[in-house]
């Protein structure tokens, strides 16, 4: 989803002594100066340490351009930080021996299947969690974002008719739809739908009384931050994720003070604050154990100390070194929302960083400020090292942009009448779109429409030969892409086949898996 896990680097050990539980001193100045830096309205911030919380607080507005102050129970979208609670509900069915982590999946769901037969036969419980399956980057997202009008169940049927981008547990590959299979397996054994399950056996026992667990629920109550993002080169507000189709995968609404809670239980191995279990130590092993590797890629120049010896994913979780001690980390992103969530077991660290912006650099900022404080590290300038990144980042996309253009071909032409790419096209996972030939001011000109995802509707505008470029009406997406035609020897149209047309796209607009054939109406 709109939810990359962010892999973060590491390094070489130094050590703070035990039980340190204060706050790194001007960490208000700090949060406050990367705030700005980074134009975010507001920020939601826990720190837990040694069982305790440390910090549980705002930042900033809920609302940009108003003075409703971020507090400890303001709420955001968590996002992808939600796929370590529904494993852990997982957790909780293996542990009542309704069951294993190793079993298929078609014990429990028997008309699920993926593309290959052997994936369907083979596929675990834990399979579903750990991004192995052989599916591509964010393969099949399209099927629920942006919001469409299939229903969960439907997304997973489809399923099988995805192309696998790898053979079976052999590659690392992000994704979404397998937590919703997930969210399908805890209804079928537990009874509940996942967003029962979650609210009354993890939410309600942890004392996350601020929290829900539905993507629609994002804006209900007053106390709520809204959505912004960066579109065209201004923040502007984006319309929230409302479908719950994904809710097993990032539904989760939270606050500081329900985060602070939240990391204390995973840091004591499932204890509750009433000292009862909400889960067995045998548990936390399995969820903070690596299942997948990740291979390991070279710290930016800025970042040397981030160098890892190992990187992996367990279940819901990412694990790595950093100075020498492992550390558990996963992003969450959705539509004006961006999160973090660190853990430092050994020094029993928790932070979470909860934004209102889309700015990685932001949490990422303040997540390593407030990490390498208990790391008793020295003093490194994060504020200046992500923005000197996040301004690289920029220079790399408007580059890329700006070579695309200079390589187009202005002088050619359609291969075809603008009418004869008109029809009704088909990808056997996703449906059908369709193309129509329209007027406006009098000109001709095509527009693309998903047929099942109501804001994918935009105008084709002659690329180059038989490309043209795909400009989303809402221009919140943010996900312009290319379809290229591909001709039969006679001049009919063959297949259509789509791309991101810049590498700013988020990776949840998978266009790149869609192969559209003609239908027979099709001209």
């Amino acid at each position: 989803m709109r939810s990359l896990f962010t892999i973060v680097l590491a390094g070489t050990a130094l050590a703070l002594p035990a039980g340190a539980q204060t706050p790194p001193p001007g960490l208000d100045n700090f949060v406050t100066s990367v705030m700005k830096e980074f134009k975010v309205p507001g920020i939601g911030l826990a720190i837990v340490k040694d069982g305790k919380i440390v910090v549980a607080k705002g930042y900033g507005t809920r609302i940009l351009g108003e003075s409703a102050p971020v507090d400890a129970r303001t709420r955001f979208g968590i996002a992808s930080n939600t796929k370590i609670i529904t494993a852990t509900a997982l957790g909780l069915l293996v542990e009542e021996g309704k069951l294993e982590w190793d079993a298929p999946v078609i014990r429990y769901l028997p008309a699920f299947a993926m593309y290959d037969p052997f994936v369907t036969r083979e596929l675990t419980i834990r399979d579903l969690l750990v991004h192995r399956s052989g599916l591509g980057l964010g393969a099949g997202d399209l099927l629920w974002w942006p919001e469409s009008t299939y229903d969960r169940r439907e997304i997973v049927r489809r399923l099988r008719f995805i192309r696998p981008a790898t053979s079976f547990r052999s590659a690392y590959a992000y994704d979404n739809v397998l937590y919703t299979v997930a969210g399908e397996v805890i209804e079928t054994v537990s009874g509940q739908t996942w967003e029962d399950f979650v609210a009354r056996r993890i939410l309600t026992p942890v004392g996350m009384t601020s929290s829900n667990v539905r993507h629609s629920d994002a804006g209900s109550g007053d106390n709520v931050a809204k959505t912004y993002a960066e579109v065209e080169g201004v923040v502007k507000a984006v319309p929230a994720m409302k479908s719950d189709n994904t809710n097993p995968a990032g539904g989760v609404n939270s606050s500081a003070g329900d985060m602070a809670k939240w990391l204390i239980v995973q840091l004591d191995s499932g204890r509750l604050p009433d000292g009862k279990r909400l889960y067995q130590p045998a548990t936390t092993r399995q969820l903070w154990t690596i299942v997948t590797p990740i291979p390991i890629g070279a710290p930016p120049p800025e970042l040397p100390h981030h160098r890892s010896v190992f990187n992996g994913y367990a279940l819901g979780m990412g694990a790595r070194d950093y100075r020498g001690k492992q550390m558990l980390s996963h992003t969450g992103g959705l539509p004006g929302y961006l999160s973090k969530v660190t853990m430092i077991p050994d020094i029993k660290l928790g932070i979470a960083v909860l934004t209102n912006q889309e700015s990685g650099a932001a949490f990422n900022a303040i997540s390593f400020h407030i990490v390498d404080h208990y790391l008793g590290a020295q003093p490194v300038d994060y504020l200046a090292i992500y923005r000197t990144l996040d301004q690289r980042g920029r220079a790399s996309v408007a580059a890329a942009e700006k070579t695309a253009t200079s390589a187009r071909d202005t002088t050619s032409r359609p291969s075809l009448p603008l009418a004869t790419y008109a029809g009704t096209y088909t990808d056997p996972w996703y449906g059908d779109i369709t193309i129509t030939e329209e007027r406006s001011g009098g000109s001709p000109k095509l527009v693309m429409r998903f047929t099942k995802t109501p804001s994918l509707v935009g105008d084709l505008v002659h690329w180059q030969h038989d490309t043209f470029l795909v400009r989303w009406h809402d221009r919140t997406l943010r996900a312009d892409a290319y379809i290229t035609f591909a001709l039969t020897p006679d001049g009919k149209i063959d297949q259509a086949k789509m791309v991101p047309a810049s590498p700013s796209v988020d990776f949840s607009f998978d266009f790149q898996d869609l192969v559209l054939k003609p239908t027979p109406t099709a001209k």
